[in-house]
C-alpha cells in the first residue's frame, strides 16, 4: 500500500456535511458521494432541496451517459446524499464544507453556529470561500485552529484542483487531514496556500478578469474578439467574460472588495461595468444573462 493510501485509510472521513446546495456545494456534494462518503446537504427551503436534488442526479447522469459512471455506481452515489433544511443535522460530520455565498458576516454568522453544532471528535470546518482570508471566518469560531480553507473549484466534479489554506493558527495535522481527504479520497489535485486573500489561483487570474471587463467597456474590442482573442491565442478553455458568466458576475464583485480590503491595490478594483451589471441583476449564467445570454 503507498503512503497516501496508508495515511487515508487510518485518517479517512466518512462523514461529510456541505451547507450550501447550489452550483458549488452541489458539485462538492456529488464529488464526496461518488467517492462513497456518506454526505449531508443543508439548504435553507425544500424548494431549493429538491433544486440541489435535480442538478446533482441531472450532473452524474450525464456522467453515465458520457461512460464516466456506470449505473451501479450512479444509485450508490444518489444513496450517499441526503438533505436538511438545518444545520442540526450536521452533529456528526467529521468535516462540514461551507459553500455559501461570498459575504464575510454570512459566513461569520454560519461557522459560529458550526462551532456549536457540531460535535465529532477532531471535525475540520472548511471554506471553500474564492478571496475571502480563512482567519476572518475562523474568528467566529471557538476552534480556530480546525478551520481550513479547502477551494474547489467550478464545476467541482469536472475541475480537478483543491486549494488547501492554512492560516497562522491552523492545526498542522487537521490542515494535513484536509489534504489528503481530497487527494487520496476524492482524487484532486491539491495545491497549498497561505491565508492572503485570493489564495493562488484567484490572485493571479481576477485582475486579468477585471482588464478584460475594462477593455469591453472602453469599446478597446467586442467581447467576442476579447474572448476568442484568449481562447486561440493564449490556449485558455473560455474567454475572460465568458469565465466571469460562468463564477457569476456578483461572485467577481465580491472578489474585487475582498482583494481591495486586503491589497489596497488599483488592478483589483472592480471595474464600473461590472458593479453596474450586478445592480441591473446581469449576474451571468445563473440568472439567464450577463456579459452573454444563456
Amino acid at each position: 500500500m503507498r503512503g497516501a493510501e496508508r495515511k487515508a485509510g487510518a485518517m479517512a472521513i466518512e462523514r461529510v456535511g456541505v451547507v450550501g446546495g447550489g452550483q458549488m456545494g452541489g458539485g462538492i456534494a456529488e464529488v464526496c458521494a461518488k467517492a462513497g462518503i456518506d454526505t449531508v446537504v443543508v439548504e435553507v427551503s425544500d424548494e431549493l432541496i429538491d433544486r440541489s436534488r435535480a442538478q446533482i442526479e441531472a450532473s452524474m447522469l450525464k456522467a453515465v451517459d458520457k461512460g464516466k459512471l456506470d449505473q451501479a455506481g450512479f444509485e450508490a452515489a444518489l444513496d450517499n446524499v441526503s438533505f436538511a433544511v438545518s444545520i442540526d443535522d450536521l452533529a456528526d460530520r467529521q468535516l462540514v464544507i461551507e459553500a455559501v455565498v461570498e459575504n464575510l458576516s454570512v459566513k461569520h454568522e454560519l461557522f459560529g453556529r458550526l462551532d456549536e453544532i457540531v460535535e465529532a471528535d477532531g471535525a475540520i470546518l472548511a471554506s471553500n470561500t474564492s478571496s475571502i482570508p480563512i482567519t476572518q471566518i475562523a474568528g467566529a469560531t471557538g476552534r480556530p485552529g480546525s478551520v481550513v480553507g479547502m477551494h474547489f473549484f467550478n464545476p467541482a466534479q469536472v475541475m480537478p484542483l483543491v486549494e488547501v489554506v492554512s492560516t497562522v493558527v491552523s492545526d498542522g495535522e487537521v490542515v494535513e487531514r484536509a489534504a489528503t481527504f481530497a487527494e487520496a479520497q476524492l482524487g484532486k489535485v491539491v495545491v497549498r496556500a497561505k491565508d492572503r486573500a485570493g489564495f493562488i489561483v484567484n490572485k493571479l487570474l481576477c485582475p486579468y478578469i477585471f482588464e478584460a471587463i475594462r477593455m469591453y467597456e472602453e469599446g478597446f474590442a467586442t467581447k467576442e474578439d476579447i474572448d476568442a482573442a484568449m481562447v486561440n491565442g493564449a490556449g485558455y478553455p473560455m474567454g475572460p467574460l465568458t469565465l466571469a458568466d460562468l463564477v457569476g458576475n456578483d461572485t467577481m464583485l465580491a472578489v474585487s472588495e475582498s482583494f481591495m480590503e486586503e491589497y489596497q491595490d488599483p488592478k483589483y478594483a472592480a471595474p464600473p461595468l461590472l458593479r453596474r451589471m450586478v445592480e441591473a441583476g446581469l449576474l451571468g449564467r445563473k440568472t439567464g444573462r450577463g456579459f452573454y445570454e444563456y
